[in-house]
């Protein structure tokens, strides 16, 4: 089984009920999972390349977990995928696509229940569908992007069994995800 690095993108994560769970569970096998937590690293938000490029090269599997919200991701994700994906590393020359061949996959936690992420619904589309620019982009630098982990709800139905059957569950993904080839 590889080893995960799970980059952590959550920038209030001290009051956060989901994420905040799932990195304590984490945290007891550090033998399997390395949480990289990007908000702790980089409080001003400038993100040092070189480091960030050396952690993901020294990874085959990598899980990018954070809070979904207004329909995207947190804004030092976005950052860290422009200044740390680019020309000559992740992509576009023959030094390029370091991330190839790499598993990677999102995991999310949404405020909104799953019956409002469907056609006909309030929010029209699926978390898939709406997670697709991040399956695009992976899949451009030729990683090998795998399904989500997803726990919907987060807003009004976190109660403490569900975070604990979350936690179990985001684990029990993570420990299959860490077994692919």
């Amino acid at each position: 089984m590889k080893r995960v690095l799970v980059m952590v993108i959550h920038p209030d994560l001290a009051q956060s009920k989901i994420n905040k769970r799932w990195v304590e569970e984490l945290s007891k096998d550090e033998q399997l999972f390395h949480v990289h937590d990007l908000y702790k690293a980089y409080p001003d938000g400038k993100i040092d390349v070189a480091r960030e490029q050396a952690l993901i090269e020294a990874y085959d599997h990598i899980i990018f977990q954070f809070p979904f919200y207004w329909f995207n991701c947190p804004p030092l994700f976005k950052t860290w995928l422009d200044d740390v994906l680019i020309h000559g590393w992740a992509f576009g020359s023959k030094s390029g696509y370091k991330l190839e061949g790499k598993k990677i996959a999102l995991a999310v936690s949404a405020g909104i229940d799953e019956e409002e992420y469907q056609p006909g619904a309030k929010y029209k589309y699926t978390l898939e569908q709406l997670t697709a620019p991040f399956q695009l982009s992976f899949e451009y630098v030729k990683a090998d992007y795998q399904p989500m982990f997803a726990f919907f709800g987060a807003e009004y139905h976190s109660t403490t069994p569900r975070i604990e059957e979350s936690a179990t569950a985001y684990i029990n993904y993570i420990r299959s995800f860490a077994a692919l080839q």
